[in-house]
């Protein structure tokens, strides 16, 4: 079974535990927080599972804030880190052909519950295309 970290804001608490549930025969999730509604801040959570990624902890992970963008700029000051803030099905198959993206960021009060389940199987079983996407990814990969 794939171990994905997870993480979130309060504003993504509540579809961080429904994710986990639905997905608890597919995966084993390293939840990295927050662990209630409580205000906390994003980047905190966004750069927790940057470092589980950096760390090899994990190769995949899943964030959640309420739009999906601070907490996505927040992992992507990581170079290792790839994450892709997706609104639907479409946007999740092509950051993982493309950009071979690691990280899904997820909006929470953007997305429906349906379709935040339909962005995270398509991102989580499409494959990266490589070619000429591969020297893409590498030069985003460097420190600048």
């Amino acid at each position: 079974m794939e171990k994905v970290a997870i993480a979130c804001d309060h504003g993504g608490y509540d579809l961080k535990e429904i994710i986990k549930e639905r997905y608890a025969d597919r995966y084993e999730f390293l939840d990295l927080g927050t662990n209630s509604t409580d205000s906390v801040d994003y980047p905190e959570y966004g750069q927790a599972l940057a470092k589980a990624i950096t760390e090899n902890k994990v190769k995949r992970g899943i964030i959640i804030c309420g739009t999906g963008i601070g907490i996505s700029i927040a992992a992507n000051r990581f170079p290792q880190v790839r994450a892709a803030n997706c609104t639907d099905a479409t946007m999740a198959r092509l950051t993982r052909q493309h950009n071979d993206a690691n990280v899904l960021a997820l909006g929470a009060r953007l997305v429906g519950l349906e379709v935040a389940f339909d962005i995270i199987d398509t991102f989580m079983n499409t494959q990266f295309e490589g070619g000429r996407h591969a020297q893409r990814i590498e030069k985003m990969s460097k420190p600048v």
